[in-house]
């Protein structure tokens, strides 16, 4: 055994058995709370978790392998254009601060588990419910399978051959999330940000010096065509775009809205939405190993194997194992949270007569896993990153019924499901008539733009809902229902 792969064992496999354990104590001591305790500790971790661990939580579940194998692969294979993560973690924080308490509050008043749930409380429309769970659900599964092939291409950089990377990283996912429950990301949480950190620091210190600084790598990024360090001629209209659509559907994912409904209190959120923008530094820096790769000479068809490549290249066997470890379990963490959200969807909204089960909540978590799996097998997505940008044109679509209900605006149930099924619609087409392609290409006045397709979906979906809500408030009178 190489040390690579031992040091990659060691830490991959005490992660597991950390997340587990702790999270099987929680079981033990919830088995005397009455029924549907244990439920609510796997599902939702029992709703007590402070600000410092839903730092990590959110953290954790919110920086995943799109940000240490997506990003650093798009920025690459397409330049500056990779960049477009750093300006859409500057907006969302604000939207968080603002809408994330208040939805909080809500729920807690409720007793609500989901974003369905919310919106069946607000709206009490079973349809709009059945809407939203269905759209978390679909949400949810290309953003694991993102996970999945960041887990597997760490396996494969090992020299693990064919298949075998891909089902380790699945069998990996299903235990871990079947014996831990919420428990186990929010504390194992805290040991991949402390891996991540060293693995990134190591990076933006050591890899430039090997490469003669980082004067050298910016020279040496391409300067036309793509990844060049600057947007090129046509770049800045999606990149703007898929910044603001990106921000827009980050905290409506079941995951992240799972890590926001299991916090103690709305102050917790706040001042978690001060915070997390720490996590925007570590970003940037993440998205320069796409150059760096370049500055290395690291020539790939694959560009979800960059960063792997690139640390096996430049540091020794052992250290480039527990390199590989943190990207595993900064894949593992988030897929975890992931799954249960979508557990959480299938057992109280769609599929309702498992709720409060907690046998059932493992089984359709493991469900969700298999449907991520074929996501990997059956989407042939050009880029990592586009399976998480897929799954973004799809929750977007919850937007004016979560968020959008949180407000005075009286619209109508009936008028946000139309609004959902066009927008829905729309933006599958598009994708897939793009060949899973997160810009659609528009021609107007004779010009042509690429622009976000979720956002487009988005816009669509607006324009129906608000159109139908005036429209039956014009024809019933303001006291329609």
């Amino acid at each position: 055994m190489t040390p690579a792969i031992g040091v990659f064992l060691v830490f991959f496999a005490v992660t597991i058995l950390l997340g587990s354990t702790v999270s099987l104590w929680r079981g033990w001591l919830a088995s005397g709370r009455g029924p549907g305790s244990a439920s609510q500790e796997w599902g939702l971790g029992g709703r007590h978790f402070g600000a410092w661990v839903t730092w990590f939580l959110v953290g954790g579940d919110f920086y995943t392998a799109y940000t240490v194998i997506a990003v650093p692969a798009l920025v690459y294979a397409t330049g500056a254009y990779g960049f477009f993560a750093l300006p859409y973690t500057v907006i969302v924080y604000p939207f968080v601060y603002a809408v994330m308490p208040r939805l909080w509050t809500v729920a807690r008043a409720g007793g609500h588990d989901t974003a369905a749930d919310i919106v069946r409380g607000r709206f009490g429309s079973r349809a709009l419910e059945l809407a939203v769970a269905v759209s978390g659900l679909l949400a949810i599964l290309p953003y694991i399978a993102l996970q999945l092939i960041g887990i597997r291409s760490v396996m494969e950089a090992l020299g693990l051959p064919g298949l075998l990377p891909l089902l380790a990283a699945f069998a990996a996912l299903a235990a871990y999330t079947w014996l831990g429950g919420l428990h186990a990301p929010a504390f194992t949480a805290v040991i991949k940000d402390v891996m991540i950190y060293v693995v990134v620091f190591a990076a933006v210190i050591v890899v430039p010096i090997h490469l003669g600084g980082y004067g050298a790598v910016f020279a040496a990024a391409p300067g036309s065509g793509t990844g060049g360090a600057m947007l090129e001629p046509g770049q800045a209209m999606p990149y703007a775009t898929l910044a603001l659509s990106s921000a827009l559907a980050a905290f409506l994912y079941p995951h992240t809205l799972t890590g926001i409904l299991a916090a103690r209190s709305a102050d917790a959120i706040r001042t978690n939405a001060v915070f997390l923008p720490a996590y925007t530094i570590l970003l940037g820096l993440i998205a320069l190993l796409g150059l760096m790769a370049h500055a290395a000479g690291i020539e790939t068809r694959h560009a979800a194997q960059v960063v792997p490549l690139l640390f096996a290249r430049l540091f020794p066997g052992w250290f480039a194992g527990f390199c590989f470890a943190a990207i595993a379990v900064g894949a593992l963490v988030p897929a975890s949270v992931m799954a249960i959200g979508a557990a959480n969807l299938l057992t109280r909204n769609i599929l309702p007569g498992l709720s409060g089960s907690l046998r059932g909540m493992r089984i359709a978590g493991l469900a969700v896993k298999f449907g991520a799996l074929a996501c990997v097998l059956g989407l042939n997505a050009r880029f990592a990153i586009d399976f998480q940008l897929l799954g973004g044109v799809v929750i977007l679509q919850t937007f004016p019924a979560l968020v959008l209900g949180l407000t005075r605006l009286r619209l109508r149930p009936g008028a946000l499901l139309l609004g959902w099924g066009v927008g829905s619609a729309l933006g599958l087409a598009l994708c897939f008539h793009d060949g899973l392609a997160p810009v659609h290409h528009l021609t107007l006045a004779g010009a042509g733009y690429a622009v976000s397709t979720g956002l487009l979906a988005l816009l669509a979906n607006l324009a129906v809902s608000f159109a139908f809500s005036l429209g039956r408030r014009a024809v019933h009178g303001k006291s329609a229902p």
